[in-house]
């Protein structure tokens, strides 16, 4: 099962809300019944520092819940209304132009360094067409003038890259 990030930002967002909206009345219920507890031991001149509701940590519980809660929120809105962020899984989109300028060689490396995602190390590009070195050097010359590719320096050996 494919789930993208919008679909799961939706699904965080349900869930927070519904979280957020049940610990609103959670809250509300404590406080009620803390209150009526807390009277009980006034009513009866106990010390604040006996009464359970002044001692009892679950407030704090509740609350930190909350923030959880639009934590969550926070997340899945985020994942929804954040633009996708591509991994490479996609296919790149190179310039448009007449394959049916080039000759069998040119188009054998123009395919080459399209199958490698749009760019190629000069080196691979001479062992995947199995031509030489002279000769993928002219051929990238002419791909070059053409205004299809364009060459990137990198140490000892040259990156290629379509435009």
């Amino acid at each position: 099962m494919d789930v993208n990030s919008k679909t799961l930002g939706s699904l965080l967002i349900g869930f927070s809300i519904i979280l957020l909206f049940v610990l609103t009345f959670v809250k509300l219920d404590y406080d009620f019944q803390s209150g009526l507890l807390c009277d009980q031991y006034q009513k009866n001149n106990l010390d604040m520092k006996t009464c359970p509701v002044h001692t009892s940590n679950a407030s704090w519980f509740i609350l930190s819940s909350f923030g959880v809660g639009f934590l969550v929120l926070g997340l899945g809105g985020y994942m929804v209304f954040m633009p996708k962020i591509s991994i490479g899984s996609e296919k790149k989109e190179f310039k448009l132009f007449d394959l049916s300028i080039l000759a069998d060689e040119e188009k054998k490396v123009y395919n080459t360094i399209k199958n490698k995602g749009g760019s190629a190390f000069q080196t691979d590009i001479i062992a995947d067409t199995g031509f030489g070195k002279v000769k993928v050097t002219r051929i990238l010359d002419r791909l070059e003038l053409k205004d299809i590719l364009e060459r990137k320096r990198r140490g000892m050996t040259n990156i290629i890259v379509l435009k």
